[in-house]
């Protein structure tokens, strides 16, 4: 049965409407704590704009907006406001899975119904939805005779910024999220210099322009990132730099003919986003891209189910053994499977992941010719399929399928019925899904409309069948997993396995900060943490882990997702009592707070295990060594909790000794404060539980 949301003020909704032609030539909306205010506008010569003030002073100024097509002419001036609406809405729904039991959705909105004074009177309206610490728009296009089949070569949605501001970048690639983090002032951002990146698999950017989310800071502490919410058939949306003008602007990812998108109206646009704040933590915290999204469609959730998960995947990554069959190092064998199955049920680890279990391996990338390479069905001979599931069912472990598509994106769609009805068979609810190299057909980008529709294809096909899906090389998350809680997590960043490549090719030590306050805030990450030996000998020599053990272990509170990996392989976990922590760390959660942070810096985070009075804290730093002092306020006041603390030992040395951790216990209140101490590229991991 459908869960039925908790509304706190159920659907309590104000709305005005003008019915005649307004007189004004500005129409306001604030957000519910008035904080935020947009303006929308329209210029001498009927072009649609608006402003946005925080606080009272300018934070985005006079921008405007249009659309040009194909055979048509461009959608930009000439408009008129036929009329207007303003409403509340406030409501408090639970997320199936997530970093909070409750989300209040409290918003104003103002809506901007526009025509073309002349010629084809044409039809737009401009919906703008603002909270306390943000705000959404859109575009809607009513079903008109004027304008029908739709072709978009370019949507030019502008923001203007009021000064220089340091900003947090990747270049905009058209075919993989997989950059490092930039730190640079506006102006000086040059996409273009990133384009040669050999560890990439597949690349494209063509613009200087940047992957949202892009986090900024203005001189006078504001916050800002720019990101988009619920992203259906259409291109995602990259922001192009425009240093004229102190500007973005929206620059759609493109397909064959240089079409950015192709659809019919009546249809909307996904909503452009704009979070504002003057904490670098509230940005975390925030809740407005899942809240622009539309309520849970899926009747039945029991068989969603987070966890931690341990698999047959790094070894691949570190040469101990190999994804194809031929070779004689093949990884997935059902003995090998075995072995991790016993692992995750002595440690209270729910899933278990199998790469490597299917027919093509050997013919998967570097060919041109990728179409019937795999089936998703036939596994190799010493992989029983059948008999991993049965093991696993019997030991209390959940598969979790592998789907590598090797981005030939037809057969794979082909074959999604077939595939998704024998995890059905097997009685398995989760599959990864990858899309390794360039798209097959030609033409096409990871990023574009074309894909944005194939991952939606595959997530509803994959629900029809009770599977839970988790994407590698995905489009990016938009808030979707409100409406599909099956859409789990996705990788979408420079991950784990990075650190394998080469020293060189390895994560920088501000990643992960970098990470926590860009690519974090559109949606959980399937990083891969849980790495104990961090030098990867004898495996790797020449690659390492840029961390310290304690940081390691701190990944797990810091980079959220409903699955995580317990990622290295088994024999290195053994006789380690910090593995105590992962055992116990919790991967659903009742509350999340951000206690502090910059981005690139350092942050500390402390989240409440669901349904449990138990907390997590994890913290991080970048290359130099951070001190902190934590107060305690976010304990039950009246209750004593055991706080177990893993923290970097005092020789402890990201370099020459990062495997040194110091585990130790006391009695904490509500109250009192920790002093958390962490090396150059160090962490904090602690467990607080009620005595």
């Amino acid at each position: 049965m459908k869960p039925t949301p908790i509304f706190t003020l159920l659907l309590f909704v104000i709305m005005a409407f003008s019915c005649q032609k307004p007189t004004a030539d500005t129409f306001s909306v604030a957000s519910p704590g008035e904080q935020i205010q947009v303006s929308f506008l329209l210029s001498d010569a009927g072009q649609p704009g608006y402003t946005v003030r925080f606080k009272g002073q300018p934070i985005i100024d006079t921008s405007f907006v249009s659309f040009d097509l194909r055979d048509a002419p461009p959608l930009g001036t000439g408009w008129e406001v036929l009329r207007t609406a303003v409403r509340t809405f406030d409501e408090t729904w639970q997320p199936v899975w997530g970093e909070v039991r409750e989300i209040r959705n409290y918003y104003n909105e103002l809506r901007v119904e526009l025509q073309e004074k002349e010629a084809l009177q044409r039809r737009m309206n401009l919906v703008f939805r603002v909270y306390d610490d943000g705000l959404g728009f859109r575009y809607e296009f009513p079903e008109q005779p004027n304008l029908q089949e739709v072709v978009i070569m370019d949507e030019n949605t502008e923001f203007k910024l009021t000064g220089n501001h340091l900003t947090w970048w990747q270049p905009g690639d058209w075919d993989i999220y997989e950059h490092h983090y930039n730190r640079t002032r506006f102006r000086e951002i040059d996409a273009l210099s990133k384009r040669d990146h050999p560890n990439l698999a597949q690349t494209y950017i063509p613009e200087n322009a940047v992957n949202t989310p892009v986090t900024m800071r203005t001189d006078d502490g504001v916050y800002l990132s720019f990101h988009e919410a619920a992203l259906y058939d259409y291109s995602d949306m990259t922001l192009k730099v425009d240093t004229v003008n102190m500007s973005w602007v929206s620059e759609l990812v493109g397909g064959p003919e240089d079409i950015k998108v192709r659809t019919r109206t009546p249809f909307h646009t996904p909503w452009r986003t704009i979070q504002i704040v003057d904490r670098a933590g509230d940005l975390v915290e925030s809740h407005l891209i899942v809240n622009l999204n539309e309520p849970n469609v899926l009747e039945d959730v029991s068989w969603i189910t987070p966890m931690k998960y341990v698999g047959i995947w790094w070894e691949m990554h570190l040469g101990k053994s190999t994804w194809q069959y031929e070779g004689g190092k093949h990884g997935a064998t059902t003995a090998n499977a075995k072995r991790h199955i016993d692992f995750a049920a002595a440690n209270g680890i729910g899933g278990l992941l199998v790469e490597g279990w299917n027919t093509g391996w050997e013919h998967w990338i570097g060919f041109e010719d990728r179409e019937g390479v795999f089936d998703f069905v036939t596994p190799y001979p010493d992989y029983d399929i059948e008999e991993v599931v049965r093991y696993g069912r019997e030991k209390g472990v959940q598969i979790i399928m592998h789907h590598e598509t090797s981005s030939a994106v037809t057969t794979y769609e082909q074959q999604l019925d077939t595939a998704f009805a024998l995890c059905q068979q097997l009685g398995i609810h989760a599959v990864k899904t990858g899309y390794v190299g360039k798209i097959i057909p030609r033409g096409e980008y990871h990023h574009g409309q074309f894909m944005v529709n194939h991952y939606q294809k595959v997530l509803e096909t994959a629900a029809r069948y009770q599977v839970a899906v988790n994407a590698h090389e995905p489009i990016k998350d938009t808030g979707i997993r409100r409406t599909w809680p099956s859409f789990l997590s996705r990788e979408g960043l420079r991950g784990q396995e990075f650190n394998s490549w080469s020293l060189e090719g390895g994560n920088n030590r501000d990643h992960l900060p970098n990470v926590v306050f860009t690519r974090m805030l559109e949606g959980p990450i399937d990083y891969t943490p849980g790495i104990f030996n961090l030098t990867l000998a004898p495996w790797r020599e020449g690659s390492r882990i840029k961390h310290t053990l304690a940081q390691e272990l701190a990944l797990y509170v810091v980079i959220y997702s409903p699955v995580q990996m317990v990622a290295d392989l088994l024999e290195n976990y053994e006789n380690q009592p910090a593995f105590q922590f992962i055992r116990d760390v919790a991967v659903d959660w009742d509350d999340t707070r951000v206690l502090n942070g910059e981005p690139g810096d350092f942050v500390t985070i402390v989240r409440k295990t669901k349904g449990k009075d138990e907390w997590f804290l994890g913290s991080i730093t970048n290359e130099e060594p951070r001190q902190f002092t934590i107060a305690l306020d976010f304990l039950e006041p009246g209750k004593t909790y055991q706080a177990t603390l893993y923290t970097d030992a005092p020789d402890t040395d990201w370099e020459k000794n990062p495997t040194a951790i110091s585990i130790s216990q006391q009695t904490v209140r509500n109250g009192d404060t920790l002093a958390l101490n962490l090396v150059a590229s160090g962490g904090v991991a602690i467990r607080f539980a009620v005595e």
